[in-house]
């Protein structure tokens, strides 16, 4: 398939969740990017403005099956992975599949849980694979993560560990709708869910396929070197204590090489990077205390590095094209 055929797909998708959620376009191609790159997805956001219905929008439109965890501080990871029980009958144990496999998978205010069960997300996330009681099995493909948490309400929250939001490709805030945007949420929801119409747009094994198209985009050996020094460019900066690691220049560039077919196209611009370095690489890195105490936010030291990086020179044709 070429990369039309992925934009046209991409722009399927994009109507078929745009008839359910409201607003939010770039979220919702964000999304694609991370679905197309094998990544997950961290919503920090306040309660009520569409993440749940973005994740099954986004479940029914790939024709996935979906499954949805509430994060609470009960929670137990035989409740996420699975659990062994004995059968009577035959004498044997059996594992009884958790909810964890499923093609979408929302950890919903995924914060409230202890460390112990956010860490049965670990594995997964990284091999799509489960281990219980030795035998390791893997998830079905696609597979996402689509976690949430409120960053405003701290209280009984268990914030995740660096090793956890290093996993997650992409952070997210959808941010509240325009006064426009909310009318329209009020006409589509008046009656009937248009969530409960919402046909597929594209075939879940058509995704495996798009992944692999996704790859052979071309990034020049410029572009390459400025997502490079975007990401290293964290690491001497001097308000921030961690900068993001290497996990993070493998995102930007496949997410960039996602967003270029998505937008038509079989090589990466500059452009597409530095889109994307907002949303890949913000919640990596770790600010010092004094900048904490300065009231500066991590997406303002960002900017601060994203304008101290060179950008280079755009050429009208890439060196390489790479035929479908």
């Amino acid at each position: 398939m070429t990369q039309s055929g992925i934009a046209a797909l991409a722009e399927r998708m994009k109507a078929s969740v745009g008839s359910v959620v409201v607003g939010n376009e770039n979220a919702i191609e964000l999304a694609l990017v991370a679905i197309l790159c094998e990544g997950h997805i961290l919503i920090e956001d306040v309660p009520g403005i569409g993440k749940t219905t973005l994740a099954k929008s986004l479940a029914r439109s790939m024709d996935c099956t979906f499954q949805r965890i509430q994060f609470t501080p009960d929670l137990l990871p035989s409740d996420i992975t699975g659990v062994s029980v004995f059968n009577q009958k035959n004498g044997e144990f059996e594992f009884r599949p958790g909810p964890v496999f499923c093609q979408v998978l929302l950890a919903d205010e995924i914060n409230r849980a202890t460390p112990r069960a956010q860490a049965a997300l670990l594995e997964v996330m990284e091999e799509r694979q489960v281990t219980v009681d030795g035998q390791t099995m893997p998830v079905p493909r696609p597979f996402l993560v689509l976690a949430t948490q409120n960053p405003i309400e701290l209280e009984g929250t268990f914030p995740l560990p660096e090793a956890q939001v290093d996993r997650f490709m992409l952070r997210l805030d959808l941010g509240y709708p325009e006064e426009a945007e909310e009318h329209e949420i009020i006409a589509r929801f008046r009656g009937r869910s248009p969530l409960d119409e919402l046909q597929p747009a594209v075939q879940a094994s058509q995704l495996l396929d798009l992944q692999q198209e996704c790859r052979s985009v071309h990034v020049s050996n410029d572009l390459e070197g400025y997502a490079v020094q975007l990401v290293r460019a964290t690491r001497g900066h001097p308000a921030i204590e961690l900068g993001a690691s290497p996990r993070a220049t493998l995102a930007l560039y496949r997410g960039a090489q996602a967003l270029a077919a998505l937008r038509g196209r079989d090589f990466v611009i500059p452009d597409d990077i530095k889109h994307l370095a907002r949303y890949v690489i913000a919640h990596r890195i770790i600010l010092d205390p004094q900048s904490h105490l300065r009231g500066r936010s991590r997406q303002a030291i960002l900017d601060e590095v994203i304008a101290s990086v060179p950008v280079p020179v755009e050429r009208e044709e890439p060196l390489v094209r790479h035929e479908a």
